[in-house]
């Protein structure tokens, strides 16, 4: 079952992030409503939690997503914090997110940047242990490749996913996290994909409470953990999850951008 789960997750995230429709139901608003993502427009820029207002409900432009049906919602709301708005993230034994479908573009140049906040610990989180496989915030990046080139066991996997949504899912995506144990700048594979790479940002527990900043250059990332260089961004998510350990976090989200830089 557990096995199962984690596959269910892995091709779950890459179809939303691919602006597929997914799984039956895996795209809803809050009251459980599914969502045709296909005829959701691709978006030129992300949407900024700063420039909205506090509110229940989702904040314009993001869509939510559930992991798998049988899982608890984490609850999403933009917040007043501290003189400015951000997104609230609670999660209560619950995995699910938001994602924004994006107009594809070249990462040559393009800089990720954001910042985050833990408000309460994982502990029993920890990212190398699929069973144990937690974090507060994550921040999940998508790309478009040639899929040819790929293993045959990846190619499977794609071919189920077309097989289940009729849509094609990315070619690889980069998950940006806040780990309780693994350390900065580690790259974890998932367990049953090698399309998703895991990068750890931050590490522990003794900065809770404090806003952590952020600038990841996205191709020299994607090097790192693919040993290529990347396809086009075709869109950007968000992860706050505590189902695997069955406990409770709370976190915030402050803006996420991409931002070109020119090149030095």
């Amino acid at each position: 079952m557990l096995k199962s789960t984690l596959l269910y997750f892995s091709i779950s995230i890459l179809l939303i992030l691919s602006g597929c429709a997914g799984f039956e139901g895996s795209v809803q608003n809050e009251s459980g409503q599914a969502l045709n993502v296909d005829q959701l427009p691709a978006q030129e820029e992300l949407p900024k939690f700063s420039a909205g207002v506090a509110q229940q409900g989702l904040p314009e432009g993001w869509h939510f997503y559930r992991i798998a049906p049988y899982k608890k919602n984490t609850v999403y709301r933009l917040e007043n914090y501290q003189g400015k708005t951000v997104l609230s993230a609670s999660s209560k034994t619950s995995a699910s997110g938001l994602a924004v479908k994006l107009r594809p573009r070249q990462a040559s140049n393009l800089w990720l940047n954001w910042e985050w906040k833990v408000l309460s610990a994982l502990p029993e989180a920890d990212n190398a242990e699929s069973s144990r496989d937690d974090a507060p915030l994550r921040i999940l990046v998508a790309f478009d490749g040639n899929k040819s080139k790929l293993p045959l066991k990846e190619k499977m996997n794609f071919e189920m996913a077309n097989l289940i949504s009729g849509q094609e899912m990315p070619f690889a995506t980069l998950m940006y996290i806040w780990s309780g144990k693994s350390p900065v700048d580690t790259i974890i594979s998932n367990a049953h994909t090698s399309r998703i790479k895991m990068i750890v940002v931050d590490s522990g527990w003794d900065n809770l409470g404090q806003w952590h900043k952020h600038q990841r250059d996205l191709t020299a990332d994607y090097k790192r953990a693919y040993g290529e260089s990347p396809g086009p961004i075709i869109g950007i998510a968000l992860l706050t999850d505590s189902d695997n350990t069955k406990s409770e976090t709370r976190a915030l989200y402050g803006d996420i951008e991409l931002v070109r830089k020119n090149p030095k």
